[in-house]
């Protein structure tokens, strides 16, 4: 008796055992980064040493740094904690975490959950804002690793699951390139940067939630090609 072939809607379970393997390196991934730009932003925080802040929102890069004159804007970021040299140890401890979870345990279950409960706690201990967003990016592609991608499925069509399939690796090298190059370029050419304004932001988080998309697709992509190839030889 032939088998139906799938067609792009039909949720295909994924193999018995297999994780979602682009999701796992993206999820593992972009964690370990957000927790290094947690730890960027806390040890920022602990030159300004045992001072008061003036308010919850904070910038992690003390005087002589001016908000408007540099293209990070001194790496804003928001604390709960009344000194500045704590809120830089516990951002720290906290990346860590982040770090350690993200590279051995994301995959576990509710470990996605986990590391988007760690990424809201890095961003209320000084972590910074971009530290916070990418953590939950890869939270949330760390809660895909074992799904079946049954709403992608229904909503991506299958040209567009297949050309962001083709991206994937190369939107996570981009993405992981970018940043320290911003870096750079921020250096030799801050007034360059600064008249970027927005679209920045605009690439540091559009390159990772790119990365994200890449992987999903990636993986949907495999365990298609894997159940139509295991119904033609049945």
């Amino acid at each position: 008796m032939s088998q139906a072939t799938p067609t792009g809607h039909q949720a295909i379970p994924v193999p018995g055992g297999v994780r979602n393997s682009a999701t796992r390196i993206v999820a593992s991934t972009v964690g370990v980064f957000a927790g290094l730009l947690g730890i960027e932003h806390g040890y920022f925080e602990t030159l300004q040493g045992n001072v008061t802040p003036g308010s919850i929102l904070i910038f992690a890069m003390g005087p002589p740094c001016q908000a408007t004159r540099v293209w990070n804007g001194c790496e804003p970021a928001m604390t709960i904690m009344p000194n500045f040299f704590v809120t830089g140890v516990l951002a720290i401890i906290v990346s860590f975490i982040v770090i350690l979870w993200a590279a051995a345990f994301v995959q576990r279950k509710n470990g996605g959950l986990v590391l988007i409960l760690l990424s809201i706690t890095l961003f209320l201990v000084g972590g910074g804002f971009a530290s916070a967003v990418v953590g939950i990016f890869a939270g949330v592609a760390g809660t895909r690793i074992q799904a079946p991608f049954t709403w992608w499925r229904a909503h991506l069509s299958v040209n567009s699951r297949r050309f962001l399939a083709t991206l994937w690796p190369w939107s996570l090298i981009a993405y992981l390139l970018w940043f320290p190059g911003e870096w750079i370029l921020g250096y030799f050419f801050n007034e360059y940067l600064l008249n970027l304004g927005l679209m920045s932001l605009f690439l540091d988080l559009g390159l990772g939630l790119l990365a994200v998309l890449t992987g999903f697709a990636y993986d949907i992509q495999r365990q298609t090609d894997t159940h139509q190839a295991s119904s033609m030889s049945g």
